[in-house]
């Protein structure tokens, strides 16, 4: 059996320096995604429609995993790579303490090997095994990010606008200003582990500004 150390492979992307901030230029992956708003007065971890997104989300990654693995011909192993997610409002200001007006779409990166048909008949195994609304929302998409910024941030989430504070300051120093939204790759569990502990990619979209 084939084994995809995605993980080793992507390292350059899903192991980045906490002490500085790095450019990358990431590549084009398909990505099994869901979109959604966290509901007024709710959060991230109060959200049912987040709640219901993740669980569709694992649900599918893990389905598509089993499949490569137990096929007859060519089967493949690979690891079910960390949920992601790209986060913005369509109103007012992003405030990490307000996320009340937040958009988002939370994704987890698929192998190669992953094709659309692949994709159709894990929703159906996942509608008979565990049928719910969050299974409709979920699409296979290829995402291609370009040019970004990223560093880790080691700790609670609320104290991430200090680590955004400094990927902006050497946006500005570098000649490069923010675009898009912003994206957060979760490597920790929130639920286990020390919030001091937590290890979150931050990672930004970028242009370089024109000359004056």
């Amino acid at each position: 059996m084939e084994t995809l150390d995605l993980k080793k492979e992507l390292k350059w992307l899903y192991n980045p320096s906490s002490k500085k901030v790095e450019l990358v230029d990431v590549p084009p992956f398909n990505f099994v995604m869901v979109d959604g708003a966290i509901e007024p007065d709710m959060t991230p971890g109060t959200s049912p429609g987040f709640q219901e997104a993740m669980q569709a989300l694992y649900g599918a990654a893990y389905t598509l995993k089993f499949m490569a693995k137990q096929r007859k011909e060519n089967p493949v192993d690979y690891p079910v790579m960390a949920m992601e997610g790209l986060w913005w409002v369509e109103d007012g200001q992003f405030d990490i303490r307000k996320p009340g007006n937040w958009k988002y779409t939370v994704m987890i990166l698929q192998p190669d090997l992953v094709t659309p048909e692949m994709f159709a008949e894990a929703l159906a195994q996942l509608r008979k095994k565990k049928p719910g609304p969050g299974i409709e929302r979920l699409r296979l998409e290829r995402f291609h990010e370009g040019l970004c910024i990223q560093t880790m941030h080691i700790g609670p989430y609320l104290e991430e606008p200090a680590t955004l504070a400094r990927m902006e300051a050497w946006a500005e120093e570098n000649g490069y200003s923010l675009a898009h939204n912003h994206h957060e790759i979760y490597l920790g569990n929130p639920l286990r582990a020390d919030p001091e502990k937590l290890k979150t990619i931050l990672r930004h979209p970028v242009a370089r500004r024109a000359a004056a």
